[in-house]
């Protein structure tokens, strides 16, 4: 790691002493301001065809139209995408169909296991190529795709292959059947890692797969359908399309389908059900989420804050367990505000190719947009805003890391999915009075607990109404763990034996 000096002008002296202007009048001794020199990621080797059809029966197909896909860090075009009409969803939905009938309902589930675990090891010897592909196409710094994105891809992939021959002992005395043909649907903001949530435990259970990608990251995906053709998954097994609504609607409403497992807004996930409604389809819908994240007197503060970092900055916010409404003890209000400001500072916000940002891009302009109007909402609702000093990239979509303070529970910034860089800071007195605060919203996905009290933390977790509980860390992910909420954060559950469970009919 190399550090270069900056120039110790005023503006940086002004940036140190973090209010915007220098301390005294009198003369500054001239210091060395040392910063991280650029470490950017390369991706000239890096293989993105101009143009991607849709993934059917494993082949690729033409469609009628396409659509671009573009780097919201630069707002360059990265390639066009095919976006699949209703009767482009229908031959995906038959070709999933005729693949389970003749080919993989038949397959012997330890050939199926085979498989999968086939998938993994491709995706682990293309780690890095998946890598800087999700980095550019969604605006998530590349530490981030490396040691958070891929990582968990490859582990759920190799945990179902583990469990695609061992079904009878997950589920004893127990008969059960695949479901068939799953539709699946995945967001924006972890288009691989949703993908290997999805596909990996219905291939183990039996099933065949039409998963569309979100329009504005639809790269990584279409990066899998060269991975499945590698690994020779019988053609028609998974079926990988991407377009918009009208896509998503035609694999809700196909009769085909029997299971939908969808990831996006509360909103979107409202239509579903109605759609499905009086049909026998199963389905598994985690939505949107505004996460507490509590802060005890007597809970490791530093340790926390860096919680508290991890809970809302990480993805830009873009999580939809994120810890956006932080909750702090009265009496050491001001010691963690203190110090999150001090950490704000140091946050770098940037090329999301650069090894060393922390904080990228905003993945697409619309979604800017949104961020933009709620912080104003917030700014105008009398709510006190914190952003640090930093320079932002001229082109691209950029937001400072940003929190409010002086929040009221009826804020929109308090009630309302921003799915960007910005905290609501309140405070409560007594566990008491954490527990209605957290519980006083219409989602119910995730929670944290900081304290050094375990018998706190069990006290807390019971009565806290949310899907995921983390205690004294935050934002922790393991392929053995169910994962899904509770209220308008949706219901059913993805990881562990719980997401095998998704997949089956009983």
């Amino acid at each position: 790691m190399t550090f270069r000096e900056k120039s110790s002008s005023a503006s940086a002296r002004n940036a140190i002493n973090g209010n915007g202007s220098s301390k005294s009048s009198s003369p500054v001794s001239k210091k060395p301001v040392w910063e991280y020199a650029p470490s950017p990621e390369a991706k000239d080797h890096i293989e993105i065809r101009s143009q991607y059809d849709l993934f059917i029966g494993g082949k690729w197909q033409k469609a009628k139209k396409y659509f671009a896909t573009v780097n919201p860090a630069t707002e360059e075009k990265l390639s066009e995408v095919a976006s699949a009409s209703k009767d482009d969803v229908n031959r995906a939905v038959l070709s999933a169909e005729r693949a389970y009938n003749k080919v993989w309902s038949k397959t012997p589930a330890k050939e199926r296991a085979k498989y999968i675990f086939r998938i993994a090891r491709i995706m682990q010897e293309k780690a890095r190529e998946f890598a800087v592909i999700e980095t550019m196409d969604g605006g998530k710094p590349i530490k981030e795709s490396k040691s958070v994105d891929v990582p968990l891809a490859l582990a759920h992939f190799f945990y179902y292959a583990g469990w695609a021959d061992k079904l009878k002992y997950a589920f004893p005395n127990q008969v059960f059947a695949p479901v068939g043909v799953v539709g699946q649907i995945i967001p924006w903001n972890f288009p691989l890692l949703m993908a290997a949530w999805k596909i990996a435990p219905a291939l183990a259970c039996g099933n065949t797969v039409v998963i569309k990608s979100a329009e504005t990251t639809p790269l990584t995906l279409y990066k899998l359908a060269e991975v499945i053709q590698e690994a020779g998954l019988p053609d028609g097994v998974v079926n990988i399309i991407s377009g918009a609504g009208d896509t998503g609607a035609a694999i809700v409403n196909h009769p085909k389908v029997k299971k939908i497992a969808f990831t996006g807004s509360t909103d979107v996930g409202k239509l579903i059900m109605r759609s499905i409604a009086g049909t026998d389809k199963k389905v598994t819908l985690e939505l949107g989420g505004k996460a507490a994240n509590i802060i005890f007197e007597d809970a490791p503060i530093d340790q926390a804050i860096e919680g508290i970092i991890n809970g809302i900055y990480f993805n830009q916010g873009h999580v939809c367990c994120a810890g956006s409404r932080l909750f702090v003890q009265e009496s050491i209000k001001n010691t963690v505000i203190k110090k999150l400001k001090h950490r704000l500072k140091s946050l770098r916000v940037g090329n999301p190719l650069d090894k060393n940002t922390d904080v990228g891009a905003i993945n697409s302009k619309m979604q800017l947009k949104k961020i933009t109007e709620l912080v104003n909402s917030g700014i105008e609702e009398g709510c006190s805003i914190y952003q640090p000093e930093c320079s932002l990239p001229e082109r691209g979509y950029y937001f400072k890391p940003t929190f409010f303070t002086n929040v009221a529970q009826s804020n929109r910034i308090a009630q309302e999915e921003i799915f960007g860089p910005v905290l609501s800071v309140l405070t409560f007195r007594t566990p008491k009075e954490a527990i209605e605060k957290a519980n006083n919203t219409q989602y119910g996905l995730s929670a944290g607990i900081w304290t050094d009290k375990g018998s706190k933390i069990f006290k807390m977790v019971g009565q806290l109404k949310a899907g995921v509980v983390w205690s004294n860390t935050y934002n922790r992910f393991n392929p053995a763990s169910p994962f899904g909420g509770y209220k308008e954060s949706g219901f059913g559950r993805e990881g562990g034996l719980q997401g095998l469970k998704e997949y089956l009919n009983f």
